[in-house]
């Protein structure tokens, strides 16, 4: 492959005897294969693999503890690993060490339901969360697509599908455990629904790519499940026309639980993945929960909305398979756009910005992308303003990667002077450092830096994300 390696790092010493006091504690939890390092030395990013020393897999907050010290004891990085679905680069273990694999630390704590509230380990991941939660008549909500953990969904600050109606994981933690760089524990929050009580330390953490602890436990806010569900899909002749639609049906508040937008691109690669018949134009994917009542207002006021804006074959989906196939096919768009262009691989990037500039910075970023020689289809949770964007590049050829990088580039300039952001859910990790600087400011920057600097003195965990460790 010939992608850049990432923003140069010079790699560590792993001393021996780190691993030899690794093993005592730990035996064949503790791996240096190849293979095993290598699943957890790459992501979904654009950057080649970048592999840790050692891989260790924790059970408990114990475990945590005495792999960090140990790190700690050898000036040794340590990198938390979740299901390995990032898409910025935060797994590459750019400056060596230990990868902790948290995946068997997939425990429900407890679910408390008559105050709303679940603690889990943070190896869980959201279906096996709600599968837990069955029984309960809770569920919950956040849904990134993918299958990911909620340590890894904590650490990123992600969102998804159901942002619109039930917000992003910035909402939805209430506390949280951690493992600090010296091995410390701290705890953050409480189950209470607000506090004025001191610095909000728990979204210190959420959003923080592990650059500043482990995070171990996670306290989270559950829904009930709605009484009634019903999904809808409807085509456009426009990009612009579908953004419109989904616009006025915010600004006139109307509670919608999901609207995703597919462009006509991403329709086809989904057609033949899913095995569907879908009209190849762009598309807006709706979801209602509610009472059944609520649900049928709903849907009308949408299906109103779509007609002014010259929506057409507006197909509603109320059994649950039904819904189930529909989601199933957005949810797996992005294995199907794969598809478009076998053996590529996607440079993908996110932007978000306010909804008065969605339309326009949708149909800007449309142009540039049929100016292109690449496939670059376009995805989104255009509810909330954010939209996805896969450039499917032949990882064999350079220049094609160059010019995902010059569009990812306008694109995320694009949203910044429409007052956005350089990423609504993917988190900075390695792609985004620069975008950071030009979106928060070198004083932001530094105030980063500085929280950095007091809790993890060494640049221990998680090294060269988010922003760059010296001024």
């Amino acid at each position: 492959m010939n992608h850049p390696a990432p923003p140069a790092s010079v790699r560590r010493p792993f001393p021996a005897e780190l691993l030899s006091a690794l093993k005592s504690l730990f035996g064949e939890r503790v791996s240096i294969a190849e293979a095993v390092r290598a699943n957890h030395g790459r992501d979904e990013s654009p950057f080649d693999p970048q592999l840790p020393d050692a891989v260790v897999f924790a059970r408990n907050t114990e475990d945590v503890q005495a792999v960090v010290r140990l790190c700690a004891q050898y000036d040794v990085p340590v990198i938390p690993y979740g299901n390995g679905s990032s898409l910025e680069g935060h797994l590459l273990a750019v400056q060596g060490g230990v990868s902790i694999d948290l995946s068997e630390m997939n425990r429900v704590l407890s679910i408390n339901a008559e105050d709303l509230t679940v603690t889990v380990e943070p190896g869980i991941s959201r279906k096996q969360l709600n599968e837990a939660l069955r029984d309960t008549g809770l569920f919950f909500p956040i849904d990134p697509g993918a299958d990911a953990s909620i340590g890894g969904m904590t650490a990123t600050r992600a969102s998804g599908t159901n942002a619109v109606r039930y917000g992003t994981m910035r909402e939805n933690v209430l506390g949280l455990c951690a493992v600090l760089a010296d091995g410390r524990v701290i705890r953050t929050g409480t189950r209470a629904r607000k506090s004025s009580a001191g610095y909000d330390l728990t979204r210190l953490f959420v959003g923080s790519e592990g650059t500043l602890g482990v995070i171990t436990e996670i306290t989270l806010r559950l829904y009930p499940q709605p009484e009634a569900v019903s999904a809808a899909i409807c085509a456009f002749p426009s990009m612009e026309s579908a953004v419109r639609a989904v616009i006025e049906t915010i600004q006139i508040g109307v509670p919608i639980a999901r609207v995703e937008f597919v462009d006509a691109l991403a329709i086809r690669a989904i057609n033949r993945h899913s095995n569907l018949t879908l009209r190849e134009a762009p598309t807006l994917f709706f979801e209602f929960h509610g009472t059944a009542a609520g649900v049928q207002e709903q849907a009308e006021l949408v299906q109103e909305m779509a007609a002014q804006n010259a929506g057409e074959g507006f197909e509603w989906a109320t059994r649950p398979e039904d819904r189930s196939r529909l989601w199933n096919a957005r949810h797996n768009a992005y294995f199907a756009m794969l598809q478009l262009k076998p053996g590529c691989r996607a440079v993908t990037t996110d932007v978000c910005v306010p909804i008065s500039r969605l339309a326009e910075c949708v149909v800007e970023t449309e142009k540039d992308l049929k100016a292109s020689s690449l496939p670059c289809p376009i995805v989104g949770h255009v509810g909330d303003g954010n939209f996805h964007v896969a450039m499917l590049i032949d990882p064999q050829r350079p220049e094609e990667f160059a010019e995902a990088e010059r569009l990812n580039h306008r694109i995320v300039q694009r949203a910044l002077r429409m007052a956005g952001t350089c990423t609504g859910e993917h988190g900075v990790g390695l792609h985004k450092i620069d975008f950071l600087v030009e979106e928060a400011g070198p004083v932001a920057i530094d105030t980063m830096r500085a929280i950095k600097h007091a809790l993890d003195p060494r640049n221990l965990m998680n090294p060269g994300k988010i922003f760059s460790w010296a001024a």
